[in-house]
């Protein structure tokens, strides 16, 4: 088991949904990866993310996709791309990622409480 925090450690962390727009494949990653452009609406914009989710997803399946990111770590060079939130998922049985999302539409940018 992990160390606890506390509920305010956990408000510290930002972790918001928004709506991809934009995805392209990123042939400069180490491990197969896209890059993405993530709609967090009008207070937080469209941000840049990477992801090693080519296993589960097609580019098609991306755009248009709610997904749960955290949006308050420092952007992170990744290659020649600078990734601006970290976009979440969880590993499968084979380690491939899944991406963590919403079940019914929320508005871009709505905070996880």
């Amino acid at each position: 088991m992990s160390q606890e925090i506390t509920f305010e450690d956990f408000m510290n962390v930002e972790i918001r949904v928004g709506t991809v727009i934009k995805a392209v494949p990123f042939p400069e990653a180490r491990k197969p990866a896209f890059k993405m452009v993530i709609d967090f609406g009008d207070a937080i914009g469209q941000k840049k993310s990477s992801a090693q989710i080519t296993v589960h997803y097609e580019i098609e399946d991306l755009v248009g996709r709610q997904v749960m990111a955290v949006t308050n770590f420092p952007p992170r060079q990744i290659g020649p791309f600078m990734s601006e939130v970290l976009t979440l998922g969880f590993a499968d049985d084979d380690g491939a990622i899944v991406l963590a999302a919403v079940d019914k539409t929320v508005p871009n940018g709505e905070r996880l409480m």
